[in-house]
């Protein structure tokens, strides 16, 4: 996921695909530890989305805290 798409949501969006994406990564965790993982770059790929995520919600509370 591209940062320009990230921004584009709106926090409760973003809040609920940060959830999402933690429930997928603890499946693709658990495939890992049996050894049953097709892809195993997608860990990397979603810990990096969720990271992006919470970065823009954290811009936002910042600049509402800034601004308000």
């Amino acid at each position: 996921m591209k940062i320009k798409d990230i921004r584009e949501l709106s926090t409760k969006e973003l809040e609920g695909k940060i959830t999402q994406a933690k429930k997928e990564l603890f499946d693709l965790r658990m495939k890992q530890a049996t050894g049953n993982i097709e892809k195993p770059s997608k860990i990397k790929e979603l810990r990096k989305d969720v990271a992006k995520m919470k970065t823009v919600i954290r811009e936002r509370e910042l600049e509402e805290a800034h601004n308000g």
